[in-house]
């Protein structure tokens, strides 16, 4: 008996995913809860488990394909990897049969034929599924005034954007990208977007468009911070298990800071201000598929151990695409560091709905006055970008401070001053 490979749940307001790629191909054995297929949504990625061991018997989505949450990706049969193509070949025989009978049937009865578009135009709206209403939202495209490919005469995502795609703009039409020169357009390669950066590109174009978003910046010395790293990193890793970096440290600091300006740690809701009274920090993590923002939740109640071993783990699951949708949610301040790139400096844009980012850079050594000498000092540049209509520059200014203090001064993180 054949076992079916469907679309998992994938998360909150997650209805869709794209088909990356097939690890196995139709007659390789498989063996349970190997990696099948991964699929692509437009927050993680995600690899689809074998349900039994078996033979993978059949493909049904094929690689690029949008499928929807519990639609059917494949089926594993019974049997060594061998045996599968001929076993399969007889239900892949009967197939056309199956459609010929349909069809004959289909011209023995003609009347019934227009009565698929009626339900797709009467359709109620909300039965097209949530990320046809939000396509409708936003670009006031009605789906009752389409044929639905769907399910019982359903308009699906792809529907509704194959109309926009065909549609003129209504006011500010697209700019259709200028043809290369033959030269150049045969040393070209076309490259269709993954799911997550789509989804980068639009949040961080919405977030300009929507927030009053600016950036203000500040330095710090980092001597105490590494001089104390230098000291305790060989006892810290051996006791703790993982490495002493930067970033507990960062964090710590930027916990305190938002603290003292809980408007950093705030979001705007329609007409509302929503505080949060609890820290859940972002971290950014670059990858080979792009940036990522996993969160260290109620980091406020970890010690700066616990901090490094929550990103180190973070760090590796980002890495190898084992981020979950629950890795990425709930975030209420994000820090990103630019200096492992060798940034000098940076304006960040916020991470929507969050009021604040903090960027990090390189540390370099640069001449500073200290007590009337100039002396050279390690020295690291701090931008924080913010929405504006909710922190004022005094607050901004003062939370920039606030962490330049606690990271010139440690012992301030470790009595909590």
């Amino acid at each position: 008996m054949a076992t079916e490979i469907r679309v998992p749940t994938l998360g909150e307001s997650v209805t869709e995913a794209t088909i990356g790629k097939w690890f196995k191909k139709a007659g390789d054995a498989v063996t349970a809860d190997e990696p099948l297929v991964e699929l692509e949504t437009d927050k993680v990625t995600i690899e689809v488990p074998a349900p039994a061991a078996g033979v993978l018997s059949e493909i049904v989505a094929a690689d690029g394909e949008t499928v929807e949450v519990g639609a059917l990706l494949g089926s594993i049969g019974e049997g060594a990897g061998a045996a599968a193509p001929a076993k399969a070949a007889p239900a892949k025989a009967e197939a056309p049969k199956a459609e010929a009978s349909k069809a004959e049937a289909a011209k023995a009865e003609p009347a019934p034929k227009p009565a698929p578009a009626a339900p797709a135009a009467s359709a109620p709206a909300g039965a097209n599924g949530p990320a046809v209403a939000k396509i409708a939202a936003e670009t006031g495209l009605n789906p009752a005034m389409l044929a639905g490919s769907g399910k019982d005469g359903r308009v699906t995502k792809g529907d509704m954007l194959t109309a926009l795609a065909s549609a003129p703009a209504p006011a500010a039409p697209v700019v259709a990208r200028a043809p290369s020169a033959p030269d150049d357009a045969s040393r070209e390669e076309r490259v269709k977007m993954t799911k997550l950066r789509q989804t980068i590109a639009r949040r961080l174009k919405d977030a300009q468009n929507t927030a009053a978003m600016l950036t203000t910046f500040n330095d710090v010395d980092m001597s105490a911070v590494m001089s104390l790293r230098a000291q305790y990193k060989d006892v810290f890793e051996k006791k703790h298990g993982v490495k002493l970096g930067f970033m507990g440290f960062f964090t710590k600091a930027v916990i305190q800071a938002l603290k003292d300006v809980p408007e950093v740690n705030a979001e705007i809701d329609g007409t509302d201000l929503v505080y949060k009274n609890y820290y859940h920090v972002g971290i950014a993590v670059g990858t080979d598929k792009g940036l990522v923002v996993p969160v260290v939740r109620d980091a406020d109640q970890m010690s700066i151990a616990g901090i490094e071993k929550a990103i180190a783990g973070l760090g590796r699951k980002a890495r190898d695409g084992k981020l979950g949708i629950e890795d990425m949610q709930g975030g209420t301040f994000t820090i990103t560091n630019g200096g492992i790139y060798g940034s000098l400096m940076s304006t960040p844009i916020l991470n929507a709905p969050q009021s604040g980012i903090l960027g990090m850079h390189r540390i370099e050594e640069r001449p500073v006055v200290v007590k009337g000498q100039i002396v050279a000092r390690p020295m690291m540049y701090l931008a924080l970008s913010y929405d504006h209509r909710i922190v004022d520059g005094k607050g901004a200014v003062t939370f920039l401070v606030r962490v330049k203090e606690a990271l010139e001064d440690p012992t301030r993180l470790v009595l909590d001053l």
